[in-house]
């Protein structure tokens, strides 16, 4: 008789959700009032990730 195995499997990335900004805007001629703004963000927002494997 096989043994049957279920597992479950949950991974959090940035978990807080804390912004890291990336560099501010480095170029003068995007128009006025452009540079240093910064308009991105260095890492993705929150990232919950969930696997289910089943073994039989």
């Amino acid at each position: 008789m096989k043994r049957k195995n279920l597992q479950f499997r949950a991974e959090f990335f940035n978990l807080m959700n804390h912004p890291n900004f990336a560099q501010p805007d480095p170029y003068i001629d995007d128009g006025p009032g452009a540079t240093g703004v910064i308009t991105d963000v260095a890492i993705p927002m929150r990232q919950i990730q969930f696997g289910l494997k089943y073994d039989f």
